[in-house]
């Protein structure tokens, strides 16, 4: 089953596929998902009510990935470098459990501000 998910933070819309990790399955059962975005360089993160081991860690991801980071009990949007990063690659603090992926481009996320609310929810079928 394709799971599909709507993004949405201070007026900017993205819409995301989960993969088939269990990690993906626990958010999915918890749709939809409200929080408040914090920055941390081209990363949007918040803290989500689902507490979750970390699953096949990576300590680098891709544009657009969906992340789960553990220590801080929070759901990550990678859109470009962090402050961890050296030269191009984009670092999460620690390693994070990749979930999912934006579809198309991640880079308007730069437009979401610290503080923006932010609403993930379970896409209308046929999206």
């Amino acid at each position: 089953m394709e799971r599909k998910v709507r993004i949405r933070a201070g007026g900017v819309e993205v819409l995301a596929k989960l993969n088939d990790t269990r990690t993906a399955q626990a958010i999915w059962e918890a749709l939809p998902i409200k929080g408040e975005a914090e920055l941390w360089g081209d990363e949007i993160y918040f803290s989500i009510s689902v507490s979750l081991e970390l699953e096949d860690g990576q300590e680098l991801v891709s544009v657009g990935d969906l992340g789960y980071w553990p220590p801080g009990i929070a759901l990550c949007i990678f859109f470009g470098p962090t402050p961890m990063s050296r030269g191009n690659e984009i670092r999460p603090a620690s390693a994070v459990t990749v979930f999912g992926k934006v579809a198309g481009d991640a880079g308007v996320l730069k437009r979401v501000t610290s503080g923006a609310e932010i609403v993930i929810e379970k896409a209308s079928k046929g999206v």
